[in-house]
Parts: structure tokens; sequence; C-alpha cells
């Protein structure tokens, strides 16, 4: 089964460069938590693409043991859902191997935006980003692990989204929840 999407928007789940509590440079690991439940937000809600980006060659065997087991082993007929959403998982090693293939596929540079629990500079709002993505203008929305991005990546993106806030100082959404609350803003319905 192959999977078009609806929408001009791709996400990718970073697990390297990105930093730890300390800020310093780091290699997060795949979790199953992420990769099912991130795949099953952005089937739901018509993405195009979500790349799982890693260096690591066995976090890399890791995802692919994964989606296997998922899109043609014994999981894909106990819970054929779960297939559908995992069909539009992709593994990269890298954002710029991402960016290569967005780029050929759309024949363009897709616009790239960040994401931070931290306010940036640059900032595109949801609503402008929203417009971009009604007007079918390729974007890759890039989901930081461990603690968020690194700095290379941040300052490589084309823009930033601001961050998720709430009533509290606190501040420390899971990867999962902040990209279903981002995605909702970008592309959920919108009573009028």
């Amino acid at each position: 089964m192959t999977y078009a999407g609806v929408t001009s928007l791709n996400i990718a789940l970073i697990h390297h460069p990105v930093i730890n509590k300390r800020g310093e440079i780091i290699g997060s690991a795949v979790t199953n938590l992420d990769l099912h439940d991130i795949a099953r937000m952005a089937r739901t809600f018509g993405i195009a693409n979500y790349f799982v980006t890693t260096p690591y060659k066995d976090q890399q065997h890791l995802v692919q043991e994964l989606l296997e087991h998922w899109r043609t082993g014994h999981g894909a007929k106990y819970n054929p859902a779960r297939k559908e959403a995992l069909s539009i998982v992709s593994l990269a090693e890298s954002v710029e191997k991402v960016i290569e293939q967005l780029t050929e596929r759309y024949d363009r540079r897709p616009l790239v935006i960040a994401s931070s629990a931290l306010k940036q500079n640059d900032l595109i709002t949801y609503g402008e980003l929203r417009k971009r993505i009604d007007e079918e203008e390729p974007v890759l929305l890039l989901l930081g692990t461990a603690h968020g991005l690194s700095p290379d990546i941040m300052q490589g993106a084309d823009r930033t989204l601001p961050p998720i806030t709430g009533r509290e100082e606190y501040n420390h959404l899971s990867v999962r929840s902040a990209a279903s609350i981002m995605v909702d803003r970008l592309l959920g319905y919108r009573e009028q």
C-alpha cells in the first residue's frame, strides 16, 4: 500500500544531532512509542511523509525490524490500522538526506521549519504556516528528541514555530504530545 498524503506537510523526528539536559550534542535512542504514535497522528491528519532520522546502524536496524513486523509480518494481519499508519514512515540517516529526498520529490526545496520548547528568533506563526501548507508549498517540520534540536539544526532551518505553552512555567512535553498539538494547529478542523 502506498499513501500519497493529502497535504504538503512532511515531518521528521530527529535523533541526531539533538541536545541533552546539559546542552551537549548527543544522539538519542529511537523509541517504539514515538514511531507508532507519531505515525498514527500523521496518518490521521494526512501528512505526506513521516521520516525517522538516525545515523546509528543499530537504531536503523531496529526501525527496519519494527516497520517490517507491522507492514508485512504478523503485525500487518493482526492490526491493519497500524500497518496503514506505518506505511508513511521512512528511515533516513540525517536531516540533509530528508531534504534531498523531498527536494527531488517536489522539484524544489521544502520550507524547513524547526520546533522548540524555547522561544527562538525568526518565528513563523501557526496561521502563516497553515496558509502556506494550504497553498501546497512543501514544508518539512523538524521534531527534536531528547531535549531538543541541536543549534546547528535550528540555525539551518528557514523558520521556527513558537513554543507550545500552557498556564504553568513547566514546559517539557513528550515529542509525541508536542507533535500532535502542532499538527492539530496546522491541519486540524477549525470552527468558523
